[in-house]
C-alpha cells in the first residue's frame, strides 16, 4: 500500500467519522437535513452511475426504481410490519421491476433506450397519481427522531458507494465497462453484453429502490405518486456529469456541488435557478464531458508542466 492510497483511506475515515458526529454536533434541524439531502441525492446518483456511468446505458427512468421502493416501504410499513423487512423489501421489489423490464428494454439501443425507460417512469407516476391520489400520512411517525434517519441515510450511502467500488474493479466491472466501450467487441471476447446490462440494472435499482425506501421513512407525510416524479432521475443523473460519469467519487462531488449551488441559487433568484442549472448541465456535457473530475485532472497536469518548466529553466541557465 503506498503512501497515495495510506492518505486516500485516513481522509476516508476521518470524513466518515465527521459525518457520524453531524448530529451529536449540530442541533440545528435545517442543517442536519440538508445533509440528508445531499446524502439521499449521493445514494441515487452512485446507484445511476452503475448502470449509465460504467454500462453505458443511459437510464432516464430511474425514478421507476426510486418510486417503486418508496411506495412498498410505505405501504407494507403504514399496515405495520417491520420496518426493516419493509425497508429491504423496498430494493427487493425494485430490483424484480429491472428484470421484469430489463429484456425487452435492452433490446432497445441507445436514444431508444433512453426514451423507452423515460416512458416507464411516467407511466408509473401516472399511473399510482390515478390509483392512489390521496397523501400519505403513518400515524406511527408522532415520535418522530430525525436522528435515526440521517444515520439511516448514512449507512445506504456507504454501502451503496462502497458496494459500487467493489463491483466496478471486479470481474463483472471490468465486463460492464468492456460493454460501455463496445458491445460488439465485448461479445467477440465473451463477454455477454446482457448479462453484463442486467447485472448493473439490477445493482443500480436495487440502491435506488433502498433509497427510495429511506424517503419513505424520512417524511411524515407525501404524496405517494412524488417518488416517481422526472426531478429523481433528471437531478441525479445530472450530479453524475457534473461530478463525472464512470468514477465512483464523481456523484459524490456532483451532489455535494449541485445540492449546495441549488440551495445558494434558490435563495438568491427563486425558480430561475431551474434555467441556471439547464445552461450548467448543457456546458458541462458539451466543455466538460468528464465532469469535475477530469477539469481536477488536467488542472494538475498543468500544474505537472508548469514544475516541470520551472525545473528545467535553472538547468538551461546554469548550463548557459
Amino acid at each position: 500500500m503506498n503512501r497515495k492510497q495510506i492518505i486516500s483511506i485516513a481522509l476516508l475515515i476521518i470524513t466518515i467519522l465527521g459525518l457520524a458526529l453531524v448530529p451529536l454536533m449540530i442541533k440545528d434541524d435545517s442543517t442536519i437535513n440538508l445533509v440528508i439531502l445531499v446524502l439521499l441525492y449521493m445514494t441515487i446518483a452512485s446507484s445511476w452511475n452503475i448502470l449509465g456511468g460504467y454500462t453505458g446505458q443511459t437510464n432516464l427512468g430511474h425514478a421507476a426504481f426510486f418510486g417503486v421502493g418508496s411506495l412498498t416501504t410505505r405501504l407494507l410499513w403504514i399496515e405495520g410490519f417491520p420496518f426493516f423487512l419493509c425497508f429491504l423489501a423496498g430494493g427487493v421489489v425494485a430490483v424484480a421491476l429491472a428484470f421484469l423490464i430489463g429484456v425487452p428494454a435492452f433490446k432497445l439501443k441507445g436514444v431508444y433506450f433512453a426514451i423507452g425507460t423515460l416512458a416507464l417512469a411516467q407511466i408509473l407516476n401516472l399511473t399510482v397519481g390515478n390509483i392512489l391520489p390521496e397523501m400519505s400520512y403513518n400515524p406511527a411517525l408522532s415520535d418522530y427522531q430525525l436522528a435515526p434517519r440521517y444515520y439511516l441515510f448514512l449507512g445506504l450511502t456507504i454501502i451503496t458507494i462502497g458496494s459500487a467500488y467493489f463491483l466496478v474493479n471486479s470481474r463483472w466491472g471490468l465486463g460492464m465497462m468492456a460493454v460501455r466501450e463496445g458491445e460488439d467487441a465485448a461479445e467477440s471476447l465473451g463477454i455477454s453484453a446482457l448479462k453484463h446490462k442486467l447485472l448493473a440494472l439490477s445493482v443500480s435499482a436495487f440502491f435506488a429502490g433502498l433509497a427510495g425506501s429511506a424517503f419513505a421513512y424520512y417524511h411524515v407525510s407525501y404524496y405517494l405518486s412524488m417518488p416517481f416524479s422526472p426531478e429523481w432521475t433528471f437531478d441525479p443523473m445530472m450530479m453524475a456529469y457534473i461530478g463525472g460519469t464512470g468514477t465512483i467519487i464523481g456523484p459524490i462531488i456532483g451532489s455535494v456541488f449541485f445540492v449546495l449551488l441549488k440551495q445558494l441559487l434558490v435563495w438568491n433568484v427563486g425558480e430561475y435557478h431551474l434555467i441556471i442549472f439547464g445552461v450548467l448541465f448543457i456546458l458541462i456535457v458539451l466543455f466538460l464531458p468528464g465532469g469535475l473530475v477530469d477539469l481536477w485532472k488536467k488542472i494538475q497536469k498543468l500544474i505537472s508542466r508548469i514544475r516541470a518548466r520551472k525545473i528545467q529553466a535553472p538547468i538551461k541557465t546554469n548550463e548557459n
